[in-house]
């Protein structure tokens, strides 16, 4: 029976596990530095030999040497590296012919290394390179580039004219378009006591307003020569007429929008304002009283909101505005192609002697009539010692308020129009 004491038994095999712990943390250690390529130095040294170094070391310097060898191989050459002096020749230019340059092509892409890259013929990167400062490249303005926008032109925000005798001011307000429009002819037919003006309120673009400030003054004239004369009624019937006229133009090119309108005619001694939308105009007579010459054809009037209803459109009210279909705030205007069974241009005409208590006729968009009455812009006008001070005053009183539609005002001097002595009455 072999008797074993129980304490150098447990005192060897003590030992035993002690060592074969230590063995496993070296094979680990020498795995992770095989596995881990060689930091190169700047002047590599040949390798120590390895029938210098224990068996043990021989054989995991061979390994370490396989798996390195391999690993350069799947390495693509970097350009950078100092260590790579096949790609780093700054005395001559890399060509294709006398160089082996597959190392440079990387995704079809020809890369060339410039004689300011800081790289010297050793090799070794310039100490003396000086490294740019990181900095937010901000490119100029490219029409090309700015999506949505291409060839747009920045419109001016406001303007003002002083003409003989009438002055007009506008500003745009928060679209990007101004949409407003204004027209004056002067000396219809060679009378220096014959004008035509115009104010417009487009809507749904600017297209609609400028057509018209080009072409219903035209059109009325047109009117008035081809119409029988027939006392007290031709200058109306030509009038309704060159709206219709204009509208049917403007319907038959197809475009988009569509615009309100409030015109005045002088002419044999009379004014003739008319209307369509709620664009207003207002005289001034007997020293300063308001009269307003224009209704303005909104769905909140009952015969307006009947006359919609009663041709098939749909009128509700949304947030306080009535409006056709859901969509446009007026019962009249011009274009509107979409609405055009129910949106009509057809004017009111409201005709008027000129005598020596009217003295100013104030046209305006709503963007005016919506922040000033009537009376105050009479009144206001009255103040002023010029008629474009007081178109601009207007403005600003109507912005300052809160207005965010575009403005259109213009003041007409109505006493240069009162018959023989146009030559001889002081100018507004």
């Amino acid at each position: 029976m072999i008797v074993v004491d129980i304490q150098e038994f447990l005192m060897r095999f003590s030992l035993v596990s002690l060592v074969l712990y230590f063995i496993r943390r070296l094979r680990k250690t020498l795995r992770m530095a095989i596995v881990s390529p060689p930091t190169p130095s700047p002047s590599p040294s040949s390798p120590p030999s390895p029938s210098s170094l224990p068996w043990l070391g021989r054989w995991l310097l061979l390994d370490k040497e396989k798996a390195f060898s391999k690993l350069e191989k799947s390495k693509k050459p970097r350009i950078n590296d100092p260590t790579n002096k096949n790609f780093l020749n700054n005395d001559s230019t890399i060509s294709d012919k006398d160089q082996n340059v597959d190392g440079l092509i990387s995704g079809g892409m020809m890369m060339e290394i410039p004689a300011f890259s800081g790289i010297n013929e050793e090799g070794r990167r310039s100490t003396n390179s000086r490294k740019r400062p990181a900095k937010l490249m901000v490119p100029s303005f490219v029409p090309s580039l700015d999506f949505g926008e291409v060839g747009k032109k920045f419109e001016k925000t406001e303007f003002e004219i002083e003409g003989r005798n009438y002055s007009v001011a506008c500003r745009k307000g928060r679209r990007e378009v101004m949409e407003d429009g204004q027209g004056a002819m002067l000396d219809i037919l060679g009378d220096h006591n014959q004008a035509f003006f115009v104010v417009i309120d487009g809507h749904g673009g600017k297209a609609a307003a400028e057509f018209v400030a080009e072409n219903l003054g035209k059109n009325i004239v047109k009117e008035l020569e081809r119409v029988e004369k027939k006392e007290g009624k031709y200058i109306e019937v030509a009038i309704r007429e060159g709206y219709s006229f204009t509208d049917q133009e403007f319907l038959n090119l197809g475009q988009n929008g569509g615009a309100c309108v409030a015109s005045a005619l002088l002419k044999d001694g009379e004014l003739h304002v008319a209307n369509v939308g709620d664009c207003r105009a207002v005289l001034s007579r007997n020293g300063g009283v308001a009269v307003r010459l224009t209704n303005d054809h909104r769905l909140t009037k009952e015969d307006e909101r009947a006359r919609v209803e009663n041709a098939g459109g749909f009128v509700y009210c949304h947030n306080g505005v009535w409006r056709v279909n859901g969509s446009l705030a007026v019962s009249r205007a011009f274009g509107d192609n979409y609405l055009k069974e129910w949106i009509i241009s057809e004017p009111d005409v409201v005709k008027l002697p000129l005598t020596s208590d009217c003295e100013f006729l104030i046209m305006a968009s709503d963007g005016l009539w919506d922040k000033v009455s009537d009376q105050e812009a009479v009144d206001v006008v009255a103040k002023e010692k010029s008629s474009i001070l007081a178109c601009k005053k207007l403005v600003d009183i109507s912005a300052r308020r809160g207005n965010l539609d575009d403005i259109t005002v213009m003041i007409i001097n109505l006493k240069s129009f009162l018959g023989n002595n146009y030559d001889l009455i002081n100018l507004f």
